[in-house]
């Protein structure tokens, strides 16, 4: 007679309808108390007992996972129940990425038997269509949906700690107007219903998304010349169109003094939006907005993006080369070129410190700093000289 199993050991029989040996393990109990079963079945009784070594192996190992648990079904997971917080734009950009380049390529591929090496060639693969930052992205939404499916039991380890990121495609890299371009820009500015919107964020550096959600309530257009000490007009970037309305850091929230030409541009767009606000009636939505739609609402990014476009050729420039973020590298740039320190820059941008502003501005810095060499030939002046 066959000696029974131990209790924790599992059991192994055979099912004559499935005409296959059934290896099962009891891995817990409902609150009902009616016991969880995980089963695995083979065709000779030598695999079955392998399977069943592996179910006791899993778990010892505290891993309780379905067999046919995929990749597709981590990431799934962590798209519909992981993004807590996140904006729709965000969501909806993840699941994007993770559906055309995870999903689609590593989706049926059973989560426990996913290998680094399999993660190392898949990167590799995707490596020679999207760029490094994006590539950076796709891995970073398999880590997390990974590490969430490692933390409710359904796997043992994280593959893609393992895995190093390559170097994708080149992306396009950020330019910024000279002088000359960011006045024939401000020019064709003129005769476009967002003039105020472009003038205030080259002439401010304020982030585009700072500047949607501006309102009239943050904006002072006199100032205190008496107060000491005196306050020059100025906006109060304290919002931007994140989930929770927060600006990207905590540094990114300051009030930045308005040249006198937004001042200027800013006057006149208070009486054209109330003109707006007069003949929209009914269908006027009042938000306190400083760059609203014509009925009072957020302006849309893409309506925003398409005028840029066509000021940008009316300026003589080619337009599908610029985009709406390169007028705050426009700013930094015009601000280098006339000798502001990178450290006073990276306050009026909202950064962290002037590493940041260096690591992401980097091409529109002035390269020569010259303070050092003009010192040294006023001190040691040449006989030449």
């Amino acid at each position: 007679m066959t000696a029974r199993r131990s209790r924790g050991d599992g059991s192994l029989h055979w099912h004559e309808g499935r005409q296959r040996w059934i290896a099962s393990v009891t891995v817990g109990y409902r609150p009902s108390g009616k016991r969880i079963v995980k089963q695995r079945s083979a065709r000779t009784k030598t695999a079955a007992k392998a399977e069943l070594k592996e179910l006791l192996r899993d778990l010892d190992d505290g891993v309780t996972e379905a067999a046919k648990y995929t990749v597709a079904d981590a990431v799934e997971d962590f798209l519909t129940h992981g993004q807590h917080g996140r904006s729709k734009n965000t969501v909806k950009n993840r699941r994007t990425l993770a559906e055309t380049h995870i999903v689609a390529q590593l989706g049926a591929r059973k989560l426990r038997e996913l290998t680094a090496q399999e993660v190392d060639g898949w990167l590799a693969d995707r490596a020679k269509v999207v760029s490094t930052s994006t590539l950076q992205r796709i891995k970073s939404i398999l880590r997390r949906a990974i590490a969430r499916a490692q933390a409710r039991e359904k796997v043992r380890r994280n593959v893609v700690l393992l895995c190093e990121t390559p170097t994708g495609l080149g992306g396009r890299p950020s330019k910024a107007l000279t002088l000359g371009q960011a006045q024939a820009f401000l020019q064709a500015a003129e005769g476009s219903p967002l003039r105020a919107y472009f003038i205030v964020s080259l002439l401010t550096g304020a982030r585009t998304e700072e500047l949607r959600p501006l309102t009239w309530s943050h904006v002072d257009l006199d100032g205190d010349l008496e107060a000491d000490p005196p306050v020059k007009p100025h906006i109060m970037v304290w919002r931007s169109v994140r989930e929770d309305g927060d600006t990207k850091t905590q540094k990114s929230r300051r009030s930045l003094a308005l040249p006198v030409r937004c001042v200027e541009v800013l006057r006149t767009h208070w009486k054209h939006q109330a003109e707006q606000r007069r003949r929209a009636g009914k269908n006027w939505v009042e938000n306190d907005l400083v760059f609203a739609s014509l009925v009072g609402t957020e302006l849309n990014p893409s309506n925003v993006r398409r005028e840029f476009r066509r000021v940008t050729a009316e300026a003589g420039l080619e337009a599908g080369e610029w985009t709406p973020r390169e007028l705050r590298h426009s700013f930094v740039s015009l601000l280098s070129d006339s000798g502001v320190p990178v450290e006073k820059i990276s306050l009026l941008v909202g950064h962290k410190g002037s590493h940041v502003t260096e690591l992401v501005y980097r091409k529109q810095l002035r390269p020569v700093v010259e303070e050092g060499a003009t010192a040294m030939d006023k001190i040691f002046r040449s006989k030449d000289a």
